[in-house]
C-alpha cells in the first residue's frame, strides 16, 4: 500500500493558481510513476499529468500543457502541481496515483494503469 493524500485545493478566479501536493507514505516513493487525474461532476476521470520516478520524464494533457506543471521530490515523498491561467473548465476533483510499473509517460494517461489514489482535492474555479 502507498497512502496518497492530496492537498492544496480551494476557490480561485479565473487566470488566478493553486499548487496541488500530494504527500506519499513508504520507503518507494521514489520508485513510482505518479499522475495527477481530475473528475468534473457527470464526466469521467481524465488525465491531467504525469512524471517519472526520477523526475525526468514528463507529459501532460493538451488541454493543460503550457498552464500547469508537474514535478516531484523524492526526499520529501511529494508530488507537485502547480496550475496557473486557471480556467473554469478545470474545475474538478483533481487525483494523484500511483503505479510500481515503469510506464513510458506518454502512455500512462489511464487510470487503470495506477494501483494507488489519494482521496481527491476540490478546485474550484469561478468565471
Amino acid at each position: 500500500q502507498v497512502p496518497l493524500v492530496e492537498s492544496g485545493g480551494g476557490l480561485v478566479q479565473a487566470g488566478g493558481s493553486l499548487r496541488l501536493s500530494c504527500a506519499a507514505s513508504g520507503r518507494t516513493f521514489n520508485s513510482y510513476l505518479m499522475g495527477w487525474f481530475r473528475q468534473a461532476p457527470g464526466k469521467e476521470r481524465e488525465f491531467v499529468a504525469t512524471i517519472s520516478w526520477s523526475g525526468g520524464m514528463i507529459y501532460y494533457a493538451d488541454s493543460v500543457k503550457g498552464r500547469f506543471t508537474i514535478s516531484r521530490d523524492n526526499a520529501k515523498n511529494t508530488v507537485y502541481l502547480q496550475m496557473n491561467c486557471l480556467k473554469p473548465e478545470d474545475t474538478a476533483v483533481y487525483y494523484c496515483a500511483a503505479t510500481p510499473l515503469s510506464y513510458r509517460v506518454e502512455v500512462a494517461t489511464t487510470p487503470s494503469l495506477y494501483d494507488y489514489w489519494g482521496q481527491g482535492t476540490q478546485v474550484t474555479v469561478s468565471s
